[in-house]
């Protein structure tokens, strides 16, 4: 006879415990097996579910990418197309000239190089703009400037000698904080140089400046190896040791370079320049003194050229400029560029 067994409320009996020699009935099995998937012990499918989870994610974060790209190649040819559009009416504004009477500035500001803002190809574009316009009684080189570029200096002088022959327009320089080495060979082609009694002028010379690491690598035991066709294609290395014969070539070339830039000052300066031994010795000067050894005509301001000597009270800029628009665009390739490689990264991450 069976004992009875317990019942519950709604009348279904309650399955006897098994004692410890019961083997657990196929029920027990099966839910063994469910408890072992949720804990994603392994042999357990539940693997599957979790690779899915993570293709979906990828997939969700490609298609969130895509619209990004999209959304931002839309707004940046809409920024694109307003650029040029402001640029072309920037451009038909300042190709009018000013007709009214007027004193024209140019701007030469920072290193004179290729490719910087002070460099030949800006600096004469302003420059020509500024001989060509009617209105223009005289222009003033506005300059605060270290120096640079011999080149870049000897084609801005001459060309300014040859606008001063064609347009009979007087030129005049006005110096800010320093107007040194190259910004002083332009200087002088203006007719006059006004300086502040503080600024710095001067600095007639030239030079070349590298390094030489041949004796540090002597002691660390490293060895250089640079092959070249040419016995003196690689002088300039400053891993490799320099002749006398190479020094006493780059000095030659210094000192003509030189000599064409104290031509240049004789040319400009004339009589006014008292010349010493210290003239053009690299030396560079305060403007009350630079007045003192004829470097200088006297004492002035922009404003003060404008209104005593060239009479013409107002004062428009030529100064050639990335505008706005020009601006714009560059940054607009710039941002594409960025994007693309982002992009790209992003793309080979999910990959």
């Amino acid at each position: 006879m069976t004992e009875p067994t317990d019942t519950d409320k709604l009348g279904v009996p309650t399955p006897p415990e098994y004692t410890n020699n019961q083997a657990p009935s196929q029920a027990d099995k099966g839910s063994g097996a469910i408890e072992s998937k949720a804990k994603g012990e392994p042999g357990a499918p539940g693997w599957e579910r979790a690779t899915l989870e993570k293709l979906a994610f990828a997939s969700l974060h490609e298609q969130r990418l895509a619209r990004r790209w999209r959304t931002f190649v839309r707004l940046a040819w809409l920024v694109f197309l307003v650029a040029l559009a402001w640029f072309g009416f920037d451009q038909s504004n300042t190709s009018k000239s000013v007709t009214t009477p007027h004193t024209a500035v140019v701007e030469i500001k920072g290193e004179i190089a290729s490719g910087n803002e002070a460099s030949a190809e800006l600096i004469l574009s302003s420059v020509r703009a500024a001989f060509e316009d009617a209105g223009a009684q005289a222009v003033v080189l506005l300059i605060n400037s270290p120096g640079g570029s011999p080149v870049q200096a000897g084609i801005v002088n001459d060309e300014i000698r040859r606008l001063k022959a064609l347009h009979h327009k007087p030129v005049y320089a006005v110096v800010e904080e320093s107007c040194a080495s190259a910004a002083y060979y332009i200087a002088v082609s203006a007719d006059k140089i006004y300086v502040d009694k503080a600024s710095i002028v001067g600095s007639i010379g030239v030079l070349m400046d590298g390094f030489g690491f041949t004796g540090l690598m002597d002691k660390l035991g490293i060895e250089r190896r640079l092959m070249t066709a040419g016995e003196n294609k690689g002088f300039l290395d400053p891993f490799s040791p320099q002749t006398e014969r190479q020094r006493e070539y780059a000095q030659a070339m210094l000192n003509q370079i030189h000599q064409q830039f104290i031509a240049a000052v004789k040319i400009g300066r004339g009589s006014r320049l008292k010349e010493d031994s210290d003239t053009f010795s690299g030396l560079f000067w305060s403007g009350q003194q630079a007045i003192e050894l004829g470097l200088a005509d006297q004492l002035g301001s922009v404003d003060y050229v404008a209104r005593e000597v060239v009479k013409a009270e107002e004062i428009i800029d030529y100064t050639r400029r990335d505008n706005v628009a020009e601006r714009l665009v560059k940054r607009f390739g710039a941002a594409l560029g960025l994007v693309v490689v982002q992009a790209t990264q992003s793309s080979a991450v999910l990959r």
